[in-house]
């Protein structure tokens, strides 16, 4: 009888996990409650939440304002279809809000359950766009090594993090990847056109999708896809001119920019949408995590006037045909809201950036360690990459399993996070004290001592 199994073995029986993996399922945290920056599993434990669930809990655990909006809701209209001849009210005033806080040109939206569904939308929207203006072999999409935009097909194909690609290849025709600008990591001499070559690290790295786009042709590029700042690829910053040329790029070529703002949106940079410190906008938006904060699986794209305008005017056959069951869902949408409205009424974007300040400042502290390779960070996301030689920056091993064992020391001081390989990452809440900040970063500086060796020792 299973009714006489514990949870953990309950789940083994009968859930598949994302990045399946049963060894990790064998003493498993069984998340039961959780407050403001901190989880509590099944043990009464509790850790510091250093990835705010998934880059998402940006205003904490446990807020009553998000549970209430979402019963509310649910007692008022819990779901109806929004497609063509019918609304609700929380997706028009929600539609009204992302208009007054995103990037000036963005003024329409497409509700759906995710990221990875607003990316889906936003290459079938790119295609649309250029059928409409006559440009039918315009298809492509370039994207960057390090990305992440999801894992059904075509986002997986867009995700330019190779781990993800074995079991399922073949990938979808017309993704395609240039380096990223990763500052570490990016090797400058390697792309120098010769002595006389001025340009910037910054702006070799963005020079490298024209010479994409042109090795394609431009007719069959519909466009550019990229994070502002590289999330789940190891919080990767790039520098500042790299994605003002990105734009001038991409309007030499008409190809259309597409920023995925599912982990940087709303806040997570210390600007609603992270690309504004750039002054540069996007074509189309992407968007989730932040939105709800979590506490309901939703996103949607934004796209810019001239594509909204393209929309309208199909008809007939030439209709955008897009849709999702949940897109503009009521519940997801009064969720939203409020969330929204926290963030204003508590001045969670200014806190984010003093927070991610003082999160890069301690980390920093770090750096004397002679295996922490890089620290980076903006906003209220950071990384500390590990290395086994910082004079040559080499990795080591895989089979050493150096990033796995810090994160097993650092959970076992109470610190729960995410990592790529050998950097760990760390994305608190908006509402994460000082005081808990200070410690994540003690808990990760013992937790490397203890894996790799005490600082100058």
């Amino acid at each position: 009888m299973t009714d006489t199994l514990d949870d953990g073995q309950q789940d083994r029986l009968h859930l598949l996990h994302s990045l399946h993996n049963p060894k990790a399922q064998e003493h498993p945290h069984i998340w039961v409650a959780g407050r403001g920056s901190v989880l509590i599993d099944q043990s009464g434990r509790e850790f510091l939440d250093g990835l705010a669930g998934l880059w998402n809990v940006v205003v904490g655990h446990g807020r009553e304002e998000l549970a209430n909006a979402a019963a509310d809701q649910m007692r008022r209209l819990a779901y109806a279809s929004a497609y063509a001849g019918g609304s609700n009210r929380p997706a028009i005033q929600l539609a009204e809000k992302l208009a007054e806080l995103c990037y000036p040109s963005v003024n329409r939206f497409f509700f759906t359950s995710g990221g990875a569904e607003s990316n889906e939308t936003a290459f079938k929207t790119a295609r649309y766009f250029w059928r409409t203006a006559g440009y039918d072999g315009k298809y492509k999409v370039i994207g960057r090594q390090w990305g992440y935009h999801g894992t059904t097909l075509a986002a997986m194909s867009a995700t330019g993090i190779t781990s993800y690609w074995p079991m399922f290849e073949p990938r979808v025709l017309g993704f395609l990847h240039i380096e990223s600008p990763y500052p570490y990591r990016f090797n400058a001499e390697q792309h120098r056109r010769g002595p006389d070559d001025r340009r910037t690290p910054g702006e070799m790295a963005a020079d490298l999708l024209e010479a994409a786009i042109l090795h394609e042709g431009a007719d069959t590029v519909a466009a550019f896809l990229g994070e502002p700042i590289q999330g789940a690829g190891g919080v990767i910053v790039p520098p500042d001119d790299y994605w003002t040329r990105i734009r001038q790029i991409c309007d030499r070529h008409n190809v259309l920019l597409i920023a995925d703002e599912v982990i940087t949106g709303f806040g997570r940079t210390g600007d609603w949408f992270a690309l504004s410190r750039y002054g540069i906008e996007p074509d189309l938006v992407t968007f989730a995590k932040g939105i709800t904060s979590g506490y309901f699986p939703f996103g949607g794209v934004g796209v810019s006037d001239r594509i909204a305008a393209a929309i309208d005017a199909g008809v007939g056959e030439r209709a955008w045909m897009h849709a999702f069951t949940y897109s503009a869902h009521p519940v997801g949408c009064a969720v939203a809201l409020a969330n929204l409205a926290i963030l204003e009424r508590e001045g969670l974007l200014q806190r984010a950036a003093e927070l991610g300040a003082r999160l890069l400042r301690q980390l920093n502290t770090l750096a004397a360690h002679p295996h922490v390779g890089d620290v980076r960070g903006q906003g209220l996301m950071a990384a500390v990459e590990l290395v086994a030689d910082r004079a040559t920056k080499a990795e080591f091993p895989a089979a050493e399993k150096i990033g796995p064992r810090v994160h097993e020391a650092t959970q076992a001081r109470g610190l729960f996070t995410r990592l790529r390989g050998d950097v760990y990452n760390l994305a608190p809440s908006f509402v994460t004290t000082e005081a808990q900040i200070d410690r994540m970063v003690e808990i990760l500086g013992e937790a490397i001592d203890e894996v790799l060796g005490v600082r100058g020792k």
